[in-house]
């Protein structure tokens, strides 16, 4: 028991295992663990056995599984597997049930094996078009009953089998067209495929359908039959199926058509047929019937017709009476026009409303008949679509017997100016709405316009595509013109030959650089391809809806030009290159709702610069705080800097600092010179440093007592000696250096003097410099150390270290003390 929870463990692993050998190792771990832990009876044995036969399983699996990777990259993680173009000569094996689509076409497979696909039954897609499948095992599909379209086109399929169909019971798309079979069989291969809705068969080979071929098959929305060379059409064979929206079938053979047509007449609603020259003989299409007939739109593709048999058909079409629409494209007229005019005539008025032509040719064209006798057959048309087709003008008396035309379409001829007055005379197309002369050959708009004024019900006209080149100041246009494009006409401006009853304008594709009309009624305006630089303005369009202005020269807009705009509810200025500016972005990253006006946003909306941006969508641009608020950003650095420099300055005054900036500049001058002085330049004694405050004590007193001894000393006053005209600093300094000593005339005065307290570091540095005693200092008057500033440190440092003089008051105390001054002056 426990070896079988084990081996179910591990295949529960397998399933999701990316390591195969590890799945394998694990087996043999539970087989020999079984095999040691076991008695060795016979039981042993047959637990190995199972467990290696559980080994091959999985073996192959895993292998299998490999296989399809290799083969199929794709299909590793995805329930979709394109094994497209690989060269495979089988379909590979390892499908599982997770994969819902597999693309196997342009390969070379030849067969399906009844294995290949079975255990993808949840296949949805199956694609096996452009291989070289010529055999199919009637089981193949047999799993298969989820799939919902099969493409075996363009193979080598000589048969049908209703076997391989008949387990699709979900089938609702089917390509089996391009293939070898020339029918279908005797019976029906599609009667169990009762969810088909379309259905593509035929090929150069298919020759044959029969009665029953269809049955089992009641409702398509499209049946597509390739037989170009079909020779054999059983009446009734697809009376059986009793609706399709669209029937394309490519047939040759005339006498085929009208059976065919018979028995789509009360099933098909668009019948459309290709690749047949039409020469019908006078045999009815309609035969006596009680069932209502479905025909509402018939197309010719790449048919052929001559003046007898054009004629006929449109005979025959009258019969059916469901008919709405027909349509030719790519279509030759092999005749003049010369028409039996006489028979159409006396079989009545049809019920066609809506006749489409559509690159027509004319094999005669210049010889090609006014369409004269026809007038009475075309009163009731509705719309007329007659595109690249050579038209070059209508008759004035033809166009006059269209009635009841609502809509024309002339697009892509040859129309010119010289002939829209045949074309568009008084009372041509009384009633018509719509009309489009666009990529023609007009030139001037001032006659397009002139003759346009005949049709007073046009309210929509389309003349884009035509080389105009000039607008002039003033135009006549129809009353009732809502609708204008003039895209793609090479007009350079704009002016008031715009009507003012336009509700649509279409001046897209014009090298426009300025939009500044009056259209009170204007609701849309396509401006795309232009030059552009600004929104038009908003006053003189004030009922605009939608706008379109992509692909110009717009740089921004702002939220007050998008809101002068008051109706505005879409706006595509798509594809132009945004200069992103702090104001566009806030503008339009914040503006609530942009993304329901703006068409194509945020995809197609791309910054052209600055040029770091160039690339990035607008949405998604984020500019930096100095990128946006520079002037701001200035100002505030200029703001702190000049904070910074105030605060320092006040720290400066507070601390005494300009004073130590101007010390340490005189300090390093001094340091640049010499330390010691040579002997011929000590000039001398001593300099003495004094507080002007002192001046009575040491000129009256000490300058009289020193200068009068015997022998006399020389003393250095700054009064005196001081070089006029040269810096003071460097006049202490160099007085300092032609002293033999400095002597300090200490008292309240000095330590409130600057001036004293260089002179006093500067003889501090000197002192250290030189390693000697050259200061002297003599105490006038007791000082108290909280009275001496901070910034007199040396002062302090001088005091503690040095034995100083002490000035006293008693008359016989003072002959020493000049004893010891004299004494300390020649030391």
């Amino acid at each position: 028991m426990d070896l079988l929870i084990k081996l179910h463990r591990i295949l529960i692993v397998a399933s999701c295992c990316p390591n195969p050998k590890l799945i394998l190792s694990s087996l043999l771990s539970v087989s020999y663990s079984k095999m040691f832990n076991q008695p060795k009876q016979k039981s042993t044995a047959t637990h190995t056995w199972q467990v290696w036969a559980m080994y091959m399983v999985l073996a192959v699996g895993l292998s299998e599984e490999q296989a399809l990777k290799q083969a199929c990259p794709s299909c590793d993680a995805t329930q979709s597997c394109n094994c497209s173009s690989m060269g495979l000569d089988f379909i590979p094996s390892g499908l599982t049930d997770k994969i819902t689509v597999l693309d196997l076409a342009r390969n070379r497979i030849k067969h399906i094996r009844a294995h290949d696909l079975q255990q993808a039954v949840n296949l949805r897609t199956l694609l096996l078009q452009s291989n070289k499948i010529s055999s199919i095992d009637e089981d193949s599909f047999v799993s298969l009953g989820k799939l919902e379209l099969l493409d075996l086109s363009n193979n080598s399929l000589a048969h049908l089998s209703p076997g391989w169909f008949e387990p699709l019971f979900s089938l609702q798309h089917l390509h089996i067209h391009g293939n070898c079979y020339s029918d279908l069989g005797e019976s029906s291969p599609f009667s169990s495929l009762r969810n088909l809705s379309s259905l593509h068969l035929g090929n150069p080979r298919f020759s044959t359908i029969r009665q029953g071929n269809f049955e089992g098959i009641s409702l398509l929305n499209q049946l597509w039959i390739e037989g170009s060379n079909l020779s054999l059409y059983e009446p009734g064979s697809l009376k059986s199926i009793k609706k399709i929206n669209h029937m394309i079938i490519s047939i040759r053979r005339v006498d085929l058509f009208s059976a065919i047509v018979r028995d789509l007449l009360h099933s098909a609603i668009w019948l459309e047929i290709r690749e047949i020259a039409l020469d019908i003989e006078n045999e009815k299409l309609v035969q006596n019937s009680t069932l209502p007939l479905m025909i509402q739109k018939m197309t010719f593709t790449r048919a052929s017709f001559s003046d007898k048999y054009a004629s006929q058909i449109m005979v025959l079409l009258k019969e059916i009476t469901s008919l709405r629409e027909v349509e030719a494209i790519d279509c030759v007229l092999e005749g003049k026009g010369n028409w039996n005019t006489t028979a159409i005539k006396r079989s009545g008025l049809g019920s066609v409303e809506t006749v489409s032509v559509t690159n027509m040719t004319i094999l005669h064209f210049y010889l090609f008949f006014d369409l004269e006798g026809l007038e009475s057959q075309i009163s009731k048309l509705k719309r007329l679509s007659i595109a690249s087709s050579k038209v070059f003008m209508v008759p004035c008396r033809l166009a006059r017997n269209f009635s009841s035309l609502l809509y024309l379409d002339f697009h892509d001829n040859l129309l010119v100016n010289n002939r829209l007055s045949e074309t568009i005379c008084k009372g041509a197309w009384p009633s018509l709405q719509t009309l489009n002369l666009s990529k023609n050959s007009l030139k001037s708009l001032n006659q397009t316009a002139k003759y346009i004024t005949n049709l007073p019900k046009l309210n929509n006209l389309d003349i884009s595509q035509n080389n105009f080149g000039e607008i002039p100041d003033v135009c006549e246009w129809p009353a009732n013109l809502k609708y204008l494009n003039l895209s793609s006409t090479q007009i350079p401006k704009l002016t008031a030959c715009i009507p003012s009853t336009l509700e649509v304008l279409d001046i897209s594709a014009n090298n426009l650089k300025e939009f500044n009309l009056h259209l009170p009624f204007l609701k849309e305006l396509y401006l795309a391809k232009n030059q552009l630089k600004a929104l038009p303005d908003a006053a003189g369009i004030p009922n605009l809806v939608a706008m379109s202005i992509r692909r110009n020269k717009l740089n921004s807009f702002s939220k007050e030009e998008l809101e002068s705009f008051k109706k505005m509810e879409l706006l595509d200025a798509s594809a132009n290159n945004f200069i992103c500016s702090c104001e566009f972005l806030s503008f339009i990253q914040h503006q609530a709702g942009i993304g329901q006006v703006l068409v194509g946003w945020p995809e197609s909306y791309i910054c052209d610069s600055p040029l770091s941006v160039r690339g990035v969508q607008v949405g998604a641009m984020q500019l930096s705080l100095m990128e946006c608020h520079r002037s701001l950003v200035v100002s505030l650095i200029c703001a702190v800097v000049f904070l910074v420099i105030l605060i320092l300055v006040a720290i400066g005054y507070k601390y005494h600092a300009v004073w130590y900036m101007r010390m340490t500049w005189a300090w390093l001058q001094a340091k640049r010179k010499p330390k010691r002085a040579p002997p011929k330049d000590i000039c001398y004694d001593a300099f003495v440093s004094y507080s002007e405050n002192d001046s009575n004590w040491v000129e009256n007193v000490m300058v009289q007592e020193l200068e009068q001894a015997c022998p006399p000393f020389r003393l250095c006053l700054h009064k005196r000696d001081f070089v006029p005209g040269k810096w003071i600093v460097d006049n202490i300094i160099d007085s300092i250096e032609k002293s033999h000593k400095t002597l300090f005339v200490l008292s309240e005065h000095f330590v409130q003097s600057e001036w004293c307290k260089y002179e006093l570091d500067f003889s501090h540095f000197r002192l250290f410099d030189e390693n000697n005693d050259a200061a002297i200092l003599i105490l006038l008057e007791p000082i108290q150390s909280q009275a001496i500033p901070k910034r007199f440190c040396k002062l302090r440092k001088i005091m503690n270290t040095k034995t100083y003089l002490e000035w006293p008051h008693e008359e016989e105390q003072q002959e020493i003390f000049w004893e010891n001054l004299k004494a300390a002056l020649k030391s």
